[in-house]
């Protein structure tokens, strides 16, 4: 569907479905590249986990914007568990869920995983529109 959805560290790389006004589901490569490996950390690298975040917000913000326009970003994220560690290499399967919507902002479950297991899961992403 689209192509490289995000900023520049909490990328997407493919929308493999979205039903509008109740989820998505997105992949996101991790390849070896990153800048970010060679510091966090370089014997063991690891993707940090405020990037999955990033991801599960940059899916949560495209599902909005076909649902109701405009641009939403992430504003927080709570009851958040991290199960497993995300390496060079590994292909993260996300899924945002809507949960409940206002017009200003929206609350959807995430969850990330890497080949079928639970890597990520937050109970609450609280997204915010942006004005234009």
């Amino acid at each position: 569907m689209n192509d490289a959805v995000g900023g520049r560290w909490a990328t997407l790389d493919r929308i493999v479905s979205i039903e509008p006004g109740t989820r998505a589901v997105a992949l996101r490569n991790v390849p070896n590249t990153l800048a970010i490996f060679d510091t966090h950390f370089p014997r063991f690298p690891v993707l940090p986990g405020v990037l999955i975040l990033g991801s599960l917000g940059a899916l949560a913000g495209e599902l909005l914007r076909q649902e109701r326009g405009g641009r939403w970003e992430l504003r927080a994220a709570a009851r958040v568990g991290f199960r497993h560690f995300v390496q060079p290499g590994d292909q993260l399967e996300l899924a945002v869920e809507l949960s409940e919507q206002s017009e200003a902002g929206a609350v959807l479950k995430g969850e990330a995983k890497v080949d079928g297991r639970v890597v990520t899961r937050a109970r609450e992403l609280r997204m915010a529109r942006i004005a234009s």
